[in-house]
């Protein structure tokens, strides 16, 4: 055992295994200190600890959040009431809409580490436009350079792109495909050794791969 949390990731892995099994508060109820002590809890410690690497690497304080497994069914066709996942965010203290975040996810379908500005609209859309008609070249580089580091990809996340291109920019514009989101994402899946190093370590590996899209959206978003 190398930190501790490998511990937590196995609990999640096993009790999410038998959630998707009987997603259902009946079944919740008997296990939710099953849960909030070998999950949920230990989840908060490890948000702390990774908070205090993200501001040392950024120079940057960020606040942690575990989310809930409950659900917000109000406004969803699924009407399963749990999470069958364990998603960590660090946000920025900075309160601009603009300001990169921080997430972890675990699932039985994938391990992940990421970082974007997600769910734009208004001024902060049209900020996030004008940066990639502007850097777009440089972000686009950064991309690659991630992609080749760790692995990292466009996340799918969040809402679908536009069918076109908005205006007022050309509709051949060479960066055409990122000016149609409102939004944008990159996550890297957790290395396969992480269970080796710690998963402190793993996670502050992907932190620092993802550091060169990270300037980009700090410099110049």
């Amino acid at each position: 055992m190398v930190d501790g949390f490998e511990q937590m990731v196995d609990e999640a892995l096993a009790f999410f295994a038998e959630l998707e099994r009987d997603n259902s508060k009946a079944w919740f109820e008997p296990h939710k200190a099953r849960y909030k002590n070998q999950i949920a809890g230990p989840a908060g410690f490890f948000a702390d600890l990774v908070a205090e690497d993200i501001a040392r690497i950024t120079d940057k304080p960020h606040n942690p959040k575990v989310f809930r497994i409950y659900r917000d069914v109000r406004f969803s066709k699924d009407k399963t009431p749990l999470n069958t996942h364990l998603h960590v965010m660090w946000q920025p203290a900075d309160q601009d809409a603009l300001a990169p975040s921080w997430f972890w996810g675990l699932s039985r379908q994938y391990f992940i580490m990421g970082m974007g500005v997600m769910g734009l609209q208004g001024d902060s859309l049209a900020r996030y436009r004008a940066f990639v008609d502007h850097w777009g070249d440089g972000f686009q580089d950064a991309l690659s350079q991630v992609h080749s580091s760790v692995a990292a990809e466009i996340s799918e996340w969040g809402p679908e792109p536009l069918k076109r291109v908005p205006k007022p920019y050309d509709p051949d514009h060479p960066h055409g495909s990122l000016l149609k989101r409102k939004g944008l994402a990159v996550s890297a899946p957790m290395p396969d050794d992480w269970r080796d190093t710690g998963l402190i370590k793993a996670t502050v590996n992907r932190v620092e791969g993802l550091m060169p899209v990270w300037e980009m959206f700090d410099r110049h978003l």
